[in-house]
């Protein structure tokens, strides 16, 4: 009969200074307390963004077809200024930061009353959307479409904006009612602003010339 013992397991279990088994954590501190986490807060952006529109664009080219992004964004410090900007890039961050920086090249104050409400009845047209605003007096912020989002942006209070057009495309839209209160602008507003509006024309025109050929 065998009467040696078994050989015992010898291998056991990490243990932490805290008596607990199975954890790779460090000795607590003194007093039982942690360090409490560090989180990274993002900064916060100089003017509040609003994105009008992103697109996919197909060009074809000797190689095959090209695919690029076409981003409209509008931005605002709530203050009464406004700007609006487009950009194309192959990635849609690097169109955002080109749509972003024209944005503010294009940045102008508007002139306002003391309630942040427009002075008087202004009109504009581009392309087939026609844009009327007017002041209201108490009724708030009556307008829809990206009008709506613009006049947000640049902290408009008691206005009326009525879209004279059953045009649906919103870069048009933004653009009239970027146009509208272009006419409001005040002395100080950049000289760039005036060549933005004749350049994002003659894109419309060009946009409008391209689809109607592809539907031919």
């Amino acid at each position: 009969m065998d009467t040696t013992k078994p050989k015992q397991n010898t291998t056991s279990a990490p243990v932490d200074n805290r008596g607990g088994y199975g954890s790779n954590r460090g000795p607590r501190r003194e007093g039982g307390e942690r360090k409490p986490r560090t989180f990274f807060e993002k900064p916060k952006p100089e003017f509040d963004q609003k994105m009008v529109s992103i697109r996919r664009v197909t060009r074809v080219v000797a190689g095959g077809r090209r695919m690029t992004f076409a981003v409209a964004l509008a931005i605002g410090d709530k203050k009464g200024s406004i700007g609006l900007g487009t950009g194309k890039g192959g990635d849609t961050s690097l169109a955002i930061a080109k749509a972003l920086r024209q944005a503010k090249k294009n940045m102008f104050k508007i002139k306002t009353t003391k309630e942040m409400s427009i002075p008087h009845q202004v009109s504009a047209k581009f392309s087939s959307s026609k844009l009327t605003m007017m002041p209201n007096r108490g009724k708030g912020l009556v307008a829809g479409s990206t009008v709506r989002d613009i006049l947000i942006l640049g902290g408009l209070k008691n206005v009326t904006a009525k879209l004279h057009s059953g045009s649906k495309n919103k870069l048009n839209n933004a653009r009239v009612a970027y146009n509208t209160l272009y006419q409001l602008k005040a002395v100080a507003s950049l000289s760039k602003v005036a060549p933005f509006i004749a350049e994002s024309e003659a894109e419309a025109k060009i946009e409008s010339k391209e689809v109607s050929q592809e539907v031919k």
